[in-house]
């Protein structure tokens, strides 16, 4: 019998949670759509990962790639050994146990990683990189780069944008073909500092970091924007660049298997024969 191996590439793409209340009276799980629509529309097969740390290695064992996404909440000041000084952090302590667990393992596997908005921030906070808790107490003259404190929800207001300038020379500049164009800003927190290996690759005109990468790796990116609308060609540009990743991680992987089959598939051959 032979094996139908799948041909477009699995993004595992990592859930928001909320507690009981609004929707259902136990806590759920919630998401954009087009999150999902995005990498279909591009040729991937997108796939909700809930949250069970526990499950890291048997859920990236299904994916060739890996989306961090965004949300109303923030990464844990303890995780870039800070105290919480702002009244305006969110935690969602069960989520950010299991997006650990995830950036982790995917990051060893040289996984392609893909961090958008708080996934950005925390692909950052996990390679040694520190945050400001709230742009406007650590940057009183930064641009508005949220619209809302909630910033999954602009209440019906149009949500912020601004431009962003690509460095030269990084991954990000590789993926898409301007050096500078307009995004949609939706968050209260940025990146301050990266860690070892990082680098930045994209600044707003007020010099908040809006874009990271981890050198040393086929693709581990993060951007502060929200490329999953698609408003611009370089978003959708950025998006195939990461699902080209993740079809070249596929074939990498089935191309191990298969070598290993053979090896396992030669050596039970000759024991035969030498029993024989």
């Amino acid at each position: 019998m032979q094996t139908k191996f799948q041909s477009r590439p699995v993004i595992g793409v990592t859930l928001d949670s909320e507690d009981a209340g609004g929707y259902a009276d136990f806590p759920w799980y919630a998401l954009r759509q087009n999150y999902m629509s995005s990498l279909a529309a591009l040729g991937a097969v997108p796939l909700a990962l809930p949250h069970h740390a526990e499950l890291a290695d048997e859920y990236l064992a299904l994916c060739d790639a890996i989306v961090v996404t965004g949300g109303a909440f923030d990464v844990p000041p303890e995780l870039f050994n800070e105290t919480q000084n702002s009244d305006q952090v969110r935690l969602k302590p069960g989520r950010t146990a299991f997006e650990k667990a995830i950036v982790k393992g995917a990051m060893q596997r040289n996984m392609p990683l893909l961090g958008i908005c708080g996934g950005q921030q925390l692909l950052a906070v996990l390679t040694g990189g520190t945050l400001h808790q709230h742009i406007p107490d650590a940057l009183p003259d930064a641009l508005e780069h949220s619209t809302t404190v909630d910033t999954e929800n602009a209440g019906g207001k149009k949500r912020a944008r601004h431009p962003v300038e690509i460095v030269e020379g990084t991954l990000l500049s590789r993926s898409v073909d301007r050096d500078h164009y307009e995004v949609n800003s939706s968050h209260h927190q940025a990146v301050k500092t990266v860690g070892p290996g990082c680098i930045i690759n994209a600044y707003a005109p007020d010099g908040v970091i809006e874009g990271i990468e981890c050198e040393g790796y086929d693709f581990c990116l993060g951007v502060q924007w929200h490329p999953e609308y698609q408003q611009h060609q370089q978003d959708t540009q950025l998006l195939n660049a990461f699902v080209t990743a993740a079809s070249r991680y596929q074939h990498a992987m089935r191309s191990a298997g298969k070598a290993m089959t053979e090896v396992m598939n030669d050596v039970i051959a000759r024991t035969g024969n030498e029993k024989a």
